[in-house]
């Protein structure tokens, strides 16, 4: 079951949003997508951050 919800956004936002827009894309695809590809930048860049204090800790094979 959906519901139709208001997203109050300044006509600016608006306008962007429009812009990045495909032809037929409704809003509500549009929007999940960015929601999607903000969580994939999110996870990233928290893998880069283990990922760098791994490489802080960690003795190369190397080294061993």
């Amino acid at each position: 079951m959906s519901a139709d919800k208001r997203l109050p956004v300044t006509e600016e936002t608006r306008k962007e949003l429009h812009e990045l827009k495909e032809p037929g894309q409704t809003y509500d695809d549009l929007l999940k997508e960015l929601a999607q590809q903000r969580r994939r930048q999110d996870l990233e860049q928290r893998f880069q951050e283990l990922e760098d204090a791994d490489r802080d800790e960690l003795t190369p094979l190397s080294d061993v």
